[in-house]
């Protein structure tokens, strides 16, 4: 009876349970850590769910790495803090801020920095990474990123004094986070709509790549093999048939032609100008 069982918890994981694990263990707290980005609940779950959409995309180099939770992270940060948003129209009206008069001003603060000091500080002083970690994480040398920590919280700190103390930003971080209802969906529709996403991006590339093929054929069969230089001005064009001019009028068209000025056009009376 132990045999068994020990082998169906040393069985592998499957690539989906895999996901669906690490999903479950960052997920709900990464949406938290990118609401302290951005101040926005609904762009917040769309950077985590693209960013484990991604990570299911390139499951086996994901599943590879040293730290696949930071390599998540990572993109999540990436998806949240993208200029691109400032674009959308439901993004530039701002959300409903913190109920919380202090989280309130914690938020506000945040939100003035600098996208690498907030991503910085949100690094070090709100999840808990070393200089060296954080360093690697937001792209930059050991003493940059020392210097962004310290600048970032000394501008909180400006705006909101009791926050000078590192061991009190953490803590108001963490609590500003925990204190929003923010959920992230589920893994299996995270994973559907990643493959569905796949899907549709394939299938517009394969028609796009059509119609540049089309488009490409019908244009070598229909342009011209040669080079045919213009006509220069006072030449002659060849090829084209004679200028025909008009000639008198048969008698029949000569008859023709006074019945129709003598006589009126039926049908309703037209107005006709009175002469003075």
């Amino acid at each position: 009876m132990t045999q068994p069982q020990e082998r169906e918890l040393s069985a592998p994981l499957t690539p989906a349970q895999a996901f669906d694990a690490l999903y479950a263990y960052c997920a709900p707290a990464l949406v938290r850590q990118t609401y302290l980005l951005t101040g926005r609940r609904e762009l917040a779950r769309e950077s985590v769910e693209r960013a484990f959409q991604l990570a299911w995309q390139r499951w086996p180099e994901v599943a590879r790495d040293r730290d696949p939770a930071g390599w998540v992270r990572a993109t999540a940060y990436d998806c949240a803090l993208s200029p691109w948003h400032r674009f959308r129209p439901r993004h530039r009206q701002p959300e409903p801020p913190p109920a919380n008069a202090p989280d309130r001003a914690l938020l506000s603060a945040l939100l003035k920095l600098p996208a690498p000091y907030r991503r910085t500080l949100v690094l070090h002083d709100g999840v808990g990474l070393g200089f060296a970690e954080t360093a690697a994480e937001t792209e930059a040398s050991t003493p940059a990123a020392a210097a962004r920590l310290l600048h970032a919280r000394a501008a909180v700190a400006a705006q909101v004094p009791e926050l000078a103390d590192a061991a009190e930003v953490h803590r108001r971080l963490v609590a500003l986070a925990s204190t929003e209802r923010l959920r992230a969906p589920q893994p299996p529709t995270v994973r559907i709509g990643g493959e569905r996403r796949t899907r549709f991006w394939t299938r517009t590339a394969i028609a796009c790549t059509v119609a540049l093929i089309g488009a490409t054929t019908f244009t070598l069969r229909t342009a011209p093999t040669h080079y045919e230089p213009p006509v220069p001005l006072g030449v002659q064009v060849e090829g084209l048939p004679p200028r025909i001019a008009q000639g008198p009028l048969s008698d029949e068209e000569t008859e023709l032609r006074d019945k129709l000025r003598r006589e009126a056009v039926p049908g309703r009376g037209r107005l006709v100008p009175l002469s003075r």
